[in-house]
């Protein structure tokens, strides 16, 4: 058995316990950190098959930064986890079925006459030179412009569609209209009005004419003698 061989099967093993781990802790900050592995070991899978470019964008893109979001995200959630356990033994038996079905779908995609190695044989080994950015680039461009083009206005439409969703100000607003305020004149921008200019007197607060009668009282002829 090669060194190769040896790094497939340690991280092929953590990337299926740490799956497992997602669907099967009960603490969600932990499902998040297996997530967070789980990726990681995929990474290093991709590695293995010379995708370097996957391997760097799951770990920068996913690992760095959904999956932080997504640990903040849960941590900040105050979820009631005892009330939607309530009904979780009535959903028992449909789960099951759900999860066999899946399994069988699965063997069926996955089986060994469409994923052997008779019917995808391992590839072939590149030198250094050889750029994994440049070949997926001219396939994307390429074999697959409509496939990723089409993908793209999906994802921009989900963008629009989860913000007017989540939208939660009003309808109506106010807005600009550059072309009215070119048009509008001198007398619509300002208004001049005119009024007389009136003074008021000042006038002396009652503490200050207590401070001022006492003042004067207490003042004495300057012949006297205290």
């Amino acid at each position: 058995m090669t060194a190769e061989q040896i790094v497939f099967y340690i991280f092929a093993t953590l990337t299926i316990v740490s799956a497992l781990g997602v669907v099967t802790v009960r603490n969600s900050v932990q499902a998040v950190l297996c997530l967070v592995l789980t990726f990681f070991s995929a990474a290093v899978l991709w590695m293995l098959l010379e995708a370097e470019f996957l391997a760097i964008a799951l770990v920068l893109v996913y690992v760095g930064a959904v999956m932080v979001l997504f640990l903040f995200v849960v941590m900040m959630l105050d979820v009631d986890f005892a009330s939607l356990n309530q009904g979780f033994t009535r959903y028992v038996p449909l789960g099951i079925l759900v999860a066999i079905g899946l399994l069988i779908g699965l063997y069926w995609v996955l089986r060994g006459e469409v994923f052997g190695l008779e019917a995808m044989p391992e590839p072939v080994k590149h030198g250094a030179e050889h750029s994994n950015v440049e070949v997926l680039g001219r396939l994307l461009y390429t074999d697959y412009f409509y496939a990723f083009e089409i993908a793209g206005v999906i994802l921009l439409v989900a963008i629009v569609a989860a913000i007017s969703l989540t939208f939660r100000g009003r309808r109506e607003r106010r807005g600009q209209s550059v072309p009215s305020q070119h048009r509008a004149s001198k007398d619509e921008r300002l208004h001049i009005v005119k009024m007389d200019a009136e003074v008021a007197e000042p006038e002396e607060s009652e503490p200050e004419e207590k401070g001022k009668r006492k003042s004067k009282r207490n003042k004495k002829p300057k012949g006297e003698l205290p």
